[in-house]
């Protein structure tokens, strides 16, 4: 969860505060203390995210927003019981919506009772401290809370597990689960030991503090391969870095930072085994010879050459002006001009770098973050940095430096001549002498319209019959596009929806062969400058001249777009050499960070190679993910997210993983942990054990527990449009609880991030002090994310079920419950504090009678938002396939998608997604189709036949149908008229034979006629993505797509 960087509460919070606000005065130059204070609140007083609000482009200001709720109705509602809360803020319209948030949470005992009695109810007491210290160093895992369901605390089969977060530990799960997934480095560790001649013979801190460590993490491995649990508990380790990473203002550590001081720790403690054999050889250190290589630098400097070899492990590179991981690279290895010739007294500083040794484990470690002087703090660089599943790296090498040398001249003199004939090709785009420059094409076609306007004066008949004569011969003529004036534009675009497709689609060479002509008749541009008088004679001069003219510069422009097309194509292919791609390294872990400089969150991505797929370890979670989603998370450029570290290995670590993953990977962990020593098997045997007594004994807890309010286990199968009868109350308690719940477990991890950030409230005031400020926070969050203004690549209410109550207006007391019911999510037991809040959650909710919350109108509400994530998955799905050309999977699920959204627009325009980008592309969708289904027809082969007339028949015809009612569009209807005449045009042709005209015969009735058969569509197979951040991800990538290649504007 997002690191806790700031100390919160305490003295001094006026001052504080005050230098807070005029920074950001400084910075935003918005002088309304009301309106900062706001900002910096929703910011949890993180000054940067304060600054993201007031300062987004599409943002509104927060005091000009509507409360959600009015004061009156926090205060008599249901969920609305008084608990005191000092709220130091401006009282504007969104202060006070939020000042009112802090009375639903009313406290369970009596005012009177002291917070420190309260406290000490809630909190485990220390009889037992002596009992635990015998025991292991895991505590009982606090995962249980009051989940039901087993599979959400135990490991599913041979499953990658996770890793507790215990802390803003992210970092470290991030790079422990990436090394263990190296197979050579995971023998290392857990065959790791010393005599014990050794062991007595290291007295220094040092030395045991890595012995110790290595202990440490071997329990951790071994528990990682063998263990039960879903997820891992890394305390004892961590205890150990932090006793070296502790640091009051920066309690997040760099993962790079963490990635150096581990193999220093690991180096140092695989020495001393080195020693009993080759004292001080650090060569055969198995740490340095799988992560450390060794490169030559080669200079001049001041006209004086240089050399000298130096050891890498983690390879830095500089990603700001880069745009791939060549690129950066390429920049890393040359520095300044290393020219020979010009190696003299002239040439200041130049050197060159070549790897002599590459490590079997390869880490490039991503420069990210910069330091910003004006504001005066880091600042981290988010521009996008494509980076290749396999890297080859026999450019960088020194045995092939005299071919790469060459190589790169030719690459400097490629970029020579395209930066001549960029050049050239700029003289013609940009004609002219004066401020004003245009292409010169447009020029002389403007020149020809010009001495082709009709004059406003008299002319003489003779000389106007003659004028007349040349127009009526003349012939229409096609504009360039970029000569059309925006009217022409328009038209183009309302007559077909593939407009701009045609516009960008034609080619320079066609527009070249157009005999030049006036786009309109001289008489319809009488009021436009023209010639006095011109003659026959001089017009058909004038116009062979200008169209031989234009003719010759589109030609003298095409041939220098494709001389620079060759130019860059011949460069992009220098490296494609086969003798340059000898030396092959396979991605092998991605680590990633989202957030900014001074706080985020740490994830990797990590190929599984027995399972050929990308897994995403965050943290407890390990999910099965794609490369796409590995690009939209690690590239950058698009949100906060982008790689930081990563983790290439070759062949030879390759292949070493693969002969032993050979069969099921079940197989080869039993094998991994009947080879470990016997201590570290008994540990494990231990921690299972105690696993099972953990379960019975919270089995033992929940079963003397009155059921109250529980979910149903069946949520994902309920019907979303049913309604429960009068008789059915239990079925539809059920239902209710099920969806609030599943809404619950979506948010799941914004909930965990807000119980976060109460540490302070926790430990100083106690549970329902926590509850209260982290329901505060939150609300003010999502309040102010419901008032953001959507964009077509953002729609927020994808993000929380709030957001999509709070846009649509729902009942404060909807709101209120369900707000309440994140905190009650019982998969929340992370730890002490978590379970806590979670208890107080309940009894809350349990106080809540019928009487206060409609629950009918409540199931309603989570009904809609299920229906609207259905259908934006529906939607986000079908255009995903559709842009992969897999028009009959993406049809299916564009025609549902279309169909659920209508009924939530019955109920207001805000409860759906946008209907005409839905049936733009399920027309687009189908017309695709049907020509593959006339395509496979026509084919004549049986095979194909089939196909088409199945596909027409299970797909086309019901969804021509379901399209076909009264309220039917314009553009629906001409999609439709197209597809029969396409059929129809096959009646009677003399190249099909009589079978084929047969089945046409056959099925033209039903593809022609409004059938009143019922149409039942099939359900698509069901998507259910592992949080909103993915869907919202999804959501961004897709729409960025349409948009950048549509014409198509969502609102």
């Amino acid at each position: 969860m997002t690191a806790e960087l700031r100390a919160r509460g305490g003295g001094g919070g006026g001052a504080d505060c005050q230098m807070l606000l005029n920074q950001m005065k400084e910075i935003t130059e918005i002088q309304d203390s009301a309106l900062l204070l706001a900002a910096l609140k929703a910011a949890n007083g993180d000054l940067m995210e304060a600054v993201t609000f007031l300062t987004e482009e599409h943002a509104q200001e927060p005091a000009q927003d509507v409360a959600a709720a009015e004061p009156s109705a926090w205060e008599g509602s249901a969920v609305g019981k008084q608990l005191p809360l000092d709220i130091s803020i401006a009282p504007d319209s969104l202060n006070q919506d939020i000042l009112h948030t802090a009375y639903i949470l009313r406290p369970l005992e009596s005012s009177k009772a002291p917070a420190a009695e309260r406290d000490a109810a809630e909190r485990p007491q220390d009889t037992h401290s002596a009992e635990n210290k015998n025991r292991s160093k895991r505590k009982r895992c606090e995962v249980w809370g009051e989940n039901s369901k087993q599979n959400d605390w135990r490991r599913a089969g041979d499953w990658p597990v996770g890793m507790k977060n215990i802390g803003n530990t992210c970092w470290f799960s991030a790079v422990i689960q990436s090394l263990f997934q190296l197979p050579e480095f995971r023998r290392l560790v857990l065959g790791y030991s010393l005599s014990q001649k050794v062991l007595e013979s290291c007295r220094s801190h040092t030395g045991k503090r890595n012995i110790a460590f290595m202990q440490e993490l071997q329990s951790l491995f071994a528990l990682m391969l063998g263990t039960r649990r879903k997820f891992v508990d890394p305390s004892a380790a961590l205890e150990l870095l932090r006793d070296v990473f502790r640091s009051a203002e920066e309690p997040q550590q760099d993962v790079s930072e963490f990635t150096h001081k581990l193999l220093d720790w690991l180096e140092d403690a695989f020495q001393l085994t080195v020693n009993v054999t080759s004292p001080g050889d650090k060569s055969k250190n198995p740490m340095v010879q799988l992560f450390y290589g060794t490169f030559l630098t080669e200079g001049v400097h001041e006209g004086n050459t240089f050399s000298k070899i130096e050891t890498f492990g983690q390879y830095p590179l500089q990603v700001n002006g880069y745009r791939n991981l060549s690129e950066c690279l390429e920049g890393a290895m040359v520095e300044g001009e290393m020219d020979e010739a010009t190696a003299s007294q002239s040439v200041k500083y130049g050197q060159e770098r070549w790897f002599t040794k590459l490590p079997p484990v390869l880490t490039f470690e991503l420069s990210r973050f910069e330091f910003n002087q004006s504001l005066g703090q880091p600042e981290k660089i988010h521009t996008k940095l494509e980076f290749p599943q396999t890297i080859y790296m026999d450019r960088y090498l020194y045995c092939n430096k005299e071919l790469i040398q060459m190589k790169r001249e030719e690459i400097k003199r490629l970029k020579e001549k395209m930066v001549i004939l960029q050049q050239k090709l700029e003289r013609y785009m940009e004609y002219g002498s004066g401020p004003a420059r245009f292409p010169l094409p447009d020029m002389l076609q403007y020149m020809l319209e010009f001495i082709t306007t009709k004059p406003a004066v008299a002319v003489p008949s003779a000389q106007g019959s003659q004028t007349t004569l040349l127009h009526s011969q003349a012939k229409p003529r096609v504009l360039d596009v970029r000569s059309q004036p925006n009217g022409i534009l328009e038209r183009m675009d309302t007559s077909t929806e593939d407009g701009a497709f045609f516009l960008a689609n034609s080619s320079p060479q066609q527009n070249s062969n157009m005999e030049l002509q006036p786009s309109v008749p001289p008489a319809e541009l009488s009021e436009h400058p023209a010639p006095h008088v011109v003659s026959e004679e001089e017009l058909n001069l004038v116009r062979t001249c200008l169209q031989r003219w234009r003719n010759e510069i589109k030609q003298d422009m095409q041939d220098l777009k494709e001389s620079i097309a060759r130019t860059n194509l011949s460069i992009e292919q220098m490296y494609l050499d086969p003798l340059l791609r000898q030396v092959p390294y396979r991605l092998h872990a991605v680590l990633v960070h989202e957030g900014q400089a001074n706080a985020g969150h740490y994830w990797a991505f990590i190929y599984n190679q027995p399972r050929k797929k990308w897994l995403k370890y965050n943290d407890i979670s390990v999910t099965e993910s794609s490369w796409e989603e590995l690009e939209r998370e690690s590239f950058g450029g698009l949100r906060n997210t982008s790689a930081y570290c990563l983790m290439y290995i070759s062949d030879q670590v390759s292949c070493v993983g693969a002969d032993e993953d050979e069969g099921p990977e079940a197989v080869q962990i039993q094998k991994e942990v009947e080879a470990l020593t016997p201590e570290l098997r008994q540990y494990i045997q231990k921690d299972n054990w105690r696993l099972e007594q953990e379960a019975e004994e919270w089995e033992e807890e929940q079963s003397c527990k009155i059921p109250q309010m529980e979910p149903s286990p069946a949520s994902e199968s309920q019907d979303l449009s049913s309604e429960s009868r009068p008789d059915q109350l239990s079925v539809c308690e059920q239902s209710v609880h099920s969806l609030s719940s599943e809404h619950a477990r979506i948010a799941q991890e914004q909930t965990a991030k807000a119980i976060a950030n109460t540490a302070d409230a926790y430990e100083k005031n106690g549970v329902e002090a926590a509850l209260c400020e982290a329901f505060h926070e939150e609300y003010s969050r999502l309040y102010l994310l419901s008032k953001e203004t959507p964009t077509p690549q953002n729609d927020a209410r994808l993000q929380h079920v709030l957001i999509y109550f709070l846009q649509n207006n729902a009942p404060q007391q909807v709101v209120e419950r369900t707000l309440l019911e994140q905190f009650a999510d019982k998969n929340l037991s992370y730890d002490e504090r978590s379970i806590s809040i979670m208890k107080v959650a309940r009894a809350k909710l349990r106080e809540i009678g019928p009487d206060d919350v409609d629950m009918e109108e409540y199931k309603r509400w989570h009904e809609d938002y299920s229906l609207f994530r259905k259908v934006s998955i529906y939607l986000l799905t079908g255009l995903e396939l559709y842009q992969n050309r897999k028009y009959q999977e993406s049809l299916t699920y564009l025609v549902h998608a279309y169909q659920s959204n209508e009924k939530l627009l019955l109920k207001g325009t805000n409860r759906g997604v946008n209907e005409s980008l839905i049936a733009l592309y399920r027309r687009k969708c189908l017309l695709k189709l049907n020509e593959v289904a006339a395509s496979l027809f026509i084919s004549s082969e049986e095979a194909h036949v089939s196909e088409g007339v199945s596909i027409l028949n299970e797909q086309i015809i019901p969804c021509m149908h379901l399209m076909n009612n009264f309220d039917i569009s314009r553009e629906d209807l001409d999609a439709i008229e197209v597809m029969r005449n396409h059929w129809c045009s096959y009646l009677g042709r003399e190249d099909m034979d009589e079978n084929l005209q047969l089945k046409l015969g056959e099925l033209l009735p039903r593809l022609l006629e409004g059938s009143t058969e019922v149409i039942v569509l099939k359900e698509p197979p069901k998507i259910w993505p592992n949080s909103p951040y993915d869907l919202c991800s999804r959501f961004a990538a897709v729409m960025e797509s349409i948009h950048g290649a549509s014409t198509v504007r969502v609102k």
